[in-house]
């Protein structure tokens, strides 16, 4: 089963109770469970009762916005590689704001494993996963358009909005221009995995692909701020139509029920 940008896109269309909620109220109930997360001490016994409320309260809401699993899984695993290697580092480094340690482990060139690293590993490690899951539920569960119609309305500067509409409009055309791409390669029998070919050769290769689509995204960012100037942009032209919307009910009480659990657990 091949699963594309266009798939895992598609499930911020479903009609649920989390995807009819503001825009708003879900980035500012994202950035207090991220806050409240990052916030925890650094090592507390604790912790890991706490993440793990915020974690099942996530996963409710997960249910409750009916996403497919499969593709929840997918995008939490494409971005779980970048703090994990964080995280696995930790049992050998010494932190400054721990006064003694207990080796459990001794490796060659003098390299030791400690319980308080280790320990502070896994706090890392779970408050990353919180962070992560909820940014999965609120970028599964938000268009993207309406993500940055949202942001705006919060009071984000312009230019970072007109930043994440450019990317917004035309994440999918790169996208297309690397399906192009391997296309044309795999036409060639040309294939990454392919044990026989010179590892030296692959590497040339995607290093030409990296290049082209380098060259071509580029290409296409000339062109569409040309055809920007053509249509009359400038610095005083707003980038982004904003209808007008006010909250319901529904959305006060979502977010109230947010933080009163966060406010809950930090007064455990």
């Amino acid at each position: 089963m091949q699963i594309t940008l266009t798939d895992i896109e598609r499930e911020s269309y479903k009609n649920s109770p989390i995807h009819r909620l503001d825009g708003r109220v879900k980035i500012l109930a994202t950035i207090a469970i991220i806050v409240f997360a990052v916030s925890l001490p650094r090592i507390d016994e604790g912790n890991f009762i706490r993440l793990a409320i915020i974690e099942a309260y996530l996963l409710l809401l997960v249910l409750l916005a009916r996403l497919n699993i499969l593709y929840v899984l997918v995008r939490f695993i494409a971005v779980l590689p970048f703090g994990l290697s964080m995280v696995l580092i930790q049992p050998f480094v010494r932190q400054p704001f721990i006064d003694t340690f207990r080796v459990y482990a001794e490796l060659p060139l003098g390299i030791t494993m400690t319980y308080e690293g280790t320990y502070f590993g896994l706090t890392l490690l779970a408050k990353y996963i919180v962070c992560v899951t909820s940014i999965v539920l609120l970028s599964s569960t938000m268009k993207m358009n309406d993500m940055v119609v949202s942001a705006r309305r919060l009071g984000i500067p312009r230019e970072f909005t007109l930043l994440l509409t450019m990317m917004v409009r035309y994440l999918f055309v790169f996208w297309i221009m690397l399906k192009r791409i391997r296309t044309a390669q795999q036409t060639r029998l040309f294939d990454i995995w392919n044990k026989n070919a010179p590892r030296r050769w692959v590497l040339e290769q995607v290093g030409y692909t990296i290049s082209s689509l380098f060259i071509r995204s580029y290409e296409q960012g000339e062109r569409t701020y040309i055809s920007m100037l053509c249509r009359g942009y400038g610095n005083d032209t707003n980038n982004i139509y904003m209808r007008r919307s006010k909250l319901r009910l529904t959305d006060a009480v979502f977010f109230l029920s947010t933080a009163m659990i966060l406010v809950l657990l930090a007064v455990m």
